[in-house]
């Protein structure tokens, strides 16, 4: 085949290529073998965590006097991204970037240095997953509909509340969770620090999901958790400021997974129609085969070359909540998109759940849902540019 969907890209250095090759040693060694058995058993063993955050996997931006690597340039973050997806491991990228993406952000942005030096080395290494739990049963992409309350009590807090749909929220240590500090249905958020034992901190079941099966999900609930000053992340009251400023970087993470799922997804296609033979020739063969790769090859680079642009906006600073909505709903449509077309190629053997394009299908719906859906990410660009609210 003379057309390469990984040969190297000038997009990155040397540098993020070492790093790729040595993400791509940890796949070959701890994940490529297991990904199907972790699927049908819903679960990921912790020994994968450990080697994973020996290679740094869990604190690349971390900074480096608390155990993390110091490196802010997200496209190390985007040659990690692409190696996981190459084959097909969803989960655990899933599970990786709710961590390294999220969570672990909001700890190093807003913790005092007492903080930081508490929780941070163990994020950074994986001995800790974190998650953070802001959606309620009756709050989705409606944050301000979050009902769980923290109440003072004496020189802390009392927090109570349901959270569902965690990511992380079965096995962390650490959980981030945005609370009213006040009874009114108006009262300002916060964030406070949960950590694995507390009294009154509790797991419900893992739930059970279209994709990403083997990347736990749960849901969580706070009754009475007791929680000491030292916990308040932030600023009380200024919960939802804390948010909003990292949202962008949340949303740029799906869709640096979604334009990496897009680019599996063809690469698998690609090699199927070129080997699999109907009616005596290969299927790249025939006119449609032959248009729908072209033109999931235009849609791809067009994707790459949108979500490679607001990288680098990243990386400067400059990303913005509105630049992180158009690029997160283009390329998780466009990556939706890709898989069905790309599963359609593939006939009847696309519906078997042992090809990596069957576990994408599934994998990839959630992706227009979570860190904001498609609408939401449309409404924010329509009032920017139209000046409505």
């Amino acid at each position: 085949m003379t057309y390469d969907l990984y040969a190297r890209r000038p997009f990155f250095s040397e540098d993020h290529e070492a790093f790729r090759t040595s993400v791509r040693s940890f796949l070959a060694r701890d994940v490529t073998g297991h990904v199907e058995d972790w699927e049908r058993h819903g679960d990921i063993p912790r020994s994968v965590w450990d080697s994973a955050g020996e290679l740094g996997l869990f604190g690349l931006a971390a900074p480096e006097h608390l155990g993390g690597g110091g490196e802010p340039d997200y496209r190390f973050r985007m040659a990690a991204i692409e190696e996981f997806t190459r084959v097909g491991a969803a989960s655990p990228a899933a599970t990786i970037a709710t961590h390294a993406d999220i969570l672990l952000h909001y700890v190093v942005d807003l913790a005092t240095p007492e903080q930081a030096e508490r929780w941070v080395p163990r994020l950074a290494s994986g001995e800790w997953i974190g998650a953070i739990a802001m959606t309620e049963p009756g709050a989705g992409s409606d944050l301000r509909a979050i009902a769980t309350t923290a109440d003072r009590d004496g020189d802390g807090w009392v927090l109570n509340g349901t959270k569902t749909f965690i990511s992380n929220g079965i096995h962390s240590q650490l959980v981030v969770v945005a609370a009213r500090t006040g009874r009114a249905p108006d009262a300002p958020l916060s964030l406070f620090v949960v950590e694995d034992g507390a009294s009154g901190f509790g797991r419900g079941k893992k739930l059970e999901k279209l994709g990403l099966k083997a990347q736990d999900t749960a849901e969580l609930s706070f009754e009475d958790v007791r929680i000491p000053a030292s916990h308040l992340l932030g600023e009380e009251g200024r919960g939802m400021r804390a948010i909003v400023s990292h949202l962008p970087l949340e949303r740029l993470s799906i869709a640096a997974n979604a334009v990496a799922g897009m680019r599996a997804a063809l690469a698998w296609t690609i090699e199927y129609v070129l080997e699999r033979r109907a009616f005596g020739k290969a299927l790249a063969e025939f006119q449609n085969t032959q248009f729908t790769i072209a033109e999931l090859v235009t849609e791809l680079e067009a994707t790459q070359a949108f979500v490679d642009e607001m990288v680098l906006r990243h990386n400067r600073g400059e990303l913005t909540p509105v630049d992180a909505a158009k690029v997160k709903w283009w390329a998780t449509e466009s990556h939706k998109r890709a898989v069905d077309r790309c599963l359609q190629l593939f006939g009847g053997y696309g519906f078997m759940s042992e090809y990596p394009i069957a576990r994408a299908y599934a994998d990839t719906r959630v992706t227009t849902i979570f860190g904001g859906t498609t609408e939401i990410m449309k409404t924010i660009i329509a009032r920017d540019v139209l000046g409505v609210r």
